[in-house]
């Protein structure tokens, strides 16, 4: 994995400017750090070879105060700076995830695993902060400071800076050596960890029917046994992080120790002054802290750069070609023409549309009917336009709709799945999202008219009751309703259903069928039907087979 992933440049701005931040501030450090050991180093030889006072030595005094509190401004700033830069990338990054992956649409969607991308998009990015806070601007340190430090050094003492020179290199040597084997390391434990992930989503959202059939305990040593994984694989890469940190601290004591030898000895044999001397062991050290810390900090900030590698893999993944153009025909008035369309999904051989034509006019209940695997499903798709057919086209009166901006499309449609999704929150702020500008008014006129006020009212706290995520608490034939509360409350004047009374008993579906009736009303209407309860509701009923289609 590289040092610096020039993805992050590409994805996230920010990272630019932190990084000519960091640049700025690690040369300010550099340049303390050698008037630090400059102004310690005259001290030390006034004071004792010249018999200094404290008066005497005031001046210098002060000015080591103020680089001292120069330099702890700097590492505040750094700090800041990094902090503030990681925000700004996580965010960045976050927002582009969950554009790009609603971007590609419910087909790539359903081939994730939920629990891995709410993995990534949550702790695998705030892993991000070991990086900016700590990995990266040691690496610009790394950088920066031995050059200017080792420069500095070889103006006072060649021969000091030749043995810095030759032993300094071992510490990137060994910390990428180190850090291939952490990388594979971590790449399992992420692996592992995004398993965990999306088996547990899996398991709480299944909980009620694992219950029913004596399966909860089953799952229960599943998870056991992936945890027990995954905390086996973060051990192993807490013991090679340890061991590297030990060998980069061994290597780098062994170096200084080289350079005191060699100047111990001038010393004596009075080959080298005093002040030099104190000099480049005072500056000595310094030339391999950043190095060291480079291949300490690797490590905490590498399950961050796993993560953001799967996020840029997302974001790599190519976007559905879609249309630009925003003035689309009044779908009230337009006729809606499939002319030979066929879809082929990547996963499967046979086309699950086959040269499907089908003419639509404005103000028609066209129902779709035929068994599992026919296309109904996949003709809703490709007019949501989460789906482009391979051949064929569609058209609005005379215009193609991939001409047409999905955003401008979609804003008159109503959708209702055959199994709606409710998110975690109120009943009325479920309803809204067909129209998040929505009155309260609005909102309860929507309900009435899906048939579905009379069992919200019932509830604890009726509109404002907070369900579970996906409606836990309420019956299939309730979720049905709120959804078509939501697309009363939408008043699209295209409507998509797709087999809104699957699985509802016969009380459940007269009340849908009552609502869908009501809906339908002024509306172009394209409806799968799998039961013959709904064909009254159809002008059409157009049946199709998974070998061919009839119109």
């Amino acid at each position: 994995m590289k040092p610096l992933d020039p993805r992050l440049l590409r994805y996230a701005r920010t990272t630019r400017l932190f990084l000519l931040a960091s640049v700025a501030l690690g040369t300010a450090t550099a340049g303390l750090i050698i008037a630090q050991a400059t102004l310690l180093a005259a001290m030390l030889t006034r004071a004792f070879l010249h018999g200094a006072s404290l008066a005497d030595l005031r001046t210098p005094l002060l000015l080591l105060l103020a680089v001292v509190l120069a330099r702890a401004l700097v590492a505040w700033l750094a700090e800041v700076a990094a902090h503030r830069s990681s925000a700004a990338v996580k965010s960045e990054l976050r927002r582009r995830l969950l554009a790009h992956a609603l971007g590609l649409g419910p087909r790539w969607l359903s081939g994730e695993r939920s629990g891995e991308l709410a993995t990534l998009a949550t702790r695998g990015i705030d892993a991000l902060d070991d990086y900016f806070s700590r990995y990266l601007p040691q690496l610009v340190l790394a950088v920066i400071v031995p050059v200017a430090v080792g420069t500095r050094i070889l103006l006072g003492d060649w021969l000091s800076a030749v043995t810095i020179a030759a032993t300094l290199p071992l510490i990137p040597v060994f910390a990428i050596l180190v850090g291939l084997t952490t990388q594979r390391k971590m790449d399992r434990q992420w692996r592992t960890l995004s398993i965990l992930s999306a088996h547990f989503l899996d398991v709480v959202a299944g909980l009620p029917t694992l219950k029913i059939f004596g399966r909860a305990r089953a799952q229960a040593g599943r998870i056991r046994e992936i945890t027990d994984r995954h905390r086996r694989a973060t051990m192993s890469t807490l013991r090679i992080a340890f061991l590297s940190g030990l060998v980069l601290e061994l290597l780098s004591t062994l170096s200084v120790a080289l350079v005191a030898v060699s100047i111990g000895l001038r010393l004596v044999e009075g080959g080298l002054g005093l002040e030099t001397a104190l000099l480049v062991l005072i500056l000595a050290p310094e030339a391999y802290l950043p190095l060291r810390q480079v291949g300490a900090q690797y490590h905490a900030s590498v399950e961050g750069l796993t993560a953001a590698s799967r996020v840029f893999e997302v974001l790599e993944t190519p976007l559905p070609a879609s249309g630009t153009r925003s003035d689309v025909p009044d779908l009230a008035r337009a006729t809606l023409r499939l002319e030979g369309v066929t879809v082929t999904y990547p996963d499967r051989d046979a086309p699950a549309l086959d040269d499907f034509s089908l003419t639509v006019h404005p103000g028609e209940t066209v129902a779709l009917v035929g068994p599992s695997g026919a296309g109904k499903s996949t003709v809703l798709s490709v007019l949501l336009g989460f789906v482009r057919p391979v051949s064929g086209r569609v058209l609005v009166d005379w215009d193609d709709l991939a001409t047409f901006s999905p955003d401008a499309w979609r804003a008159q449609i109503a959708w209702v799945p055959q199994h709606p999704y409710l998110f975690a929150g109120s009943v009325a702020a479920n309803i809204r999202l067909g129209r998040p500008d929505a009155s309260d008014a609005e909102i309860r006129a929507a309900a009435e008219a899906a048939n579905a006020l009379s069992f919200i009212e019932a509830l604890p706290s009726g509109f404002d009751t907070r369900l579970g995520d996906r409606g836990t608490g309420l019956s299939a034939g309730q979720r049905q309703r709120i959804a078509l509360a939501r697309a009363f409350l939408r008043d699209a004047p295209l409507l998509l259903l797709d087999e809104p009374t699957s699985s509802l008993d016969g009380e459940s579906e007269a009340a849908v069928i009552d609502a869908v009736a009501r809906l339908a009303t002024s509306r172009t209407v394209i409806l799968v039907a799998h039961r013959p309860t709904l064909l009254p509701l159809a002008d059409r009923v157009i049946p199709l087979t998974p070998a061919e289609v009839t119109t």
